[in-house]
């Protein structure tokens, strides 16, 4: 089978297509022809970092679509020829991918293959960001960063429809802001003057919770711009910073909290609620309440252009490779 691997760290040129056995599903695994793969973040930074990389060559790819190709020992409810939408640690640029079985679930009623594949980490991280983890209530407000993105793009829907009394959104640039605006925000800021716009928008109040998957001086910029009781939910690094930390002087004064989220460790710690949470968000684009718009396709052999386009931080919505018609 073809795969798409890099045997070292840097730009987009390491990523290359190679020949690779066709792997068999172990117990309590599955095996998936994959259709359509999600390009992420955290693939770019594995390929340029060595985040999550435990050794090389390394496989990126956190979640696929297509039809189960061969089900392992002691797997119930899921069948060769079904159609599927799954999770996985890595390994998914393939056209064949494991998977554990507690992060497979069956195409959800009225998608298609390729909306699907944007589902497995935009849509739970979503929906933890703003309800398990963040709290809303109908009424506050949220401000989220990186709003023109897929987590983003879901996110101002779904605080809309819970209610939100309104939804600021943060992006890197001007020519993203009307990507947001069609997606639930009712102001989008850019991301050196959010703090600024966040206190005239609020009439100096803040916001009750922010979204962060930056960290750095916009993890520390976001603390100053919460209201009093106001949350902040961390769900990612991408600026490189070294760990935020924060204590007593920055929460005790205004009540403030702190707390944060991934998708993939949870997927580690917690499967089953992970799948729960993924039952509940996967309805929201059922329901019609999210749309998730995949904004560019590559093909398989086509995923350095794909990581270029996520990296040049000019793309907006969900990028997607597309591995089999």
């Amino acid at each position: 089978m073809r795969a798409v691997e890099f045997q070292e760290h840097g730009g987009p040129e390491v990523l290359q297509v190679a020949q690779a056995a066709t792997p068999e599903p172990g117990p309590g695994q599955v095996t998936i022809d994959a259709t359509y793969v999600g390009v992420n973040f955290a693939d770019l930074k594995a390929r340029a970092e060595g985040y999550r990389v435990e050794s090389l060559p390394f496989r990126p790819g956190l979640e696929v679509s297509g039809l189960i190709r061969a089900v392992g020992t002691g797997v119930e409810g899921l069948r060769p020829g079904q159609e599927v939408v799954a999770l996985v640690n890595s390994g998914a640029y393939a056209e064949v991918v494991v998977a554990e079985t507690a992060t497979v679930f069956p195409l959800p009623e009225g998608l298609d293959l390729r909306t699907a594949a944007a589902l497995p980490t935009v849509l739970p991280t979503s929906h933890a960001l703003l309800h398990e983890v963040g709290r809303l209530r109908a009424g506050e407000s949220v401000l989220v960063h990186g709003a023109a993105g897929g987590i983003g793009t879901a996110a101002g829907q779904l605080a809309r429809a819970a209610g939100a009394g309104a939804v600021y959104g943060v992006v890197s640039s001007a020519a993203k802001a009307g990507h947001a605006l069609k997606h639930g925000y009712d102001e989008v800021f850019t991301a050196d003057t959010f703090v600024e716009d966040v206190r005239r928008a609020t009439g100096g109040r803040g916001v009750d919770l922010v979204l962060d998957p930056v960290g750095g001086e916009t993890f520390r910029r976001g603390l100053d711009s919460l209201a009093v009781f106001g949350r902040l939910v961390s769900f990612g690094n991408a600026s490189g910073a070294e760990p935020w930390q924060v204590g007593q002087p920055e929460l005790y004064a205004q009540g403030r909290s702190v707390g944060g989220f991934s998708i993939l460790a949870l997927a580690q710690s917690a499967p089953e609620a992970l799948r729960a949470l993924a039952e509940r968000a996967f309805r929201t684009v059922t329901d019609g309440t999210v749309s998730l718009p995949v904004t560019a396709e590559f093909a398989l052999s086509e995923a350095g252009e794909a990581h270029r386009l996520m990296g040049s931080r000019t793309s907006t919505g969900k990028l997607l490779l597309r591995v089999a018609d």
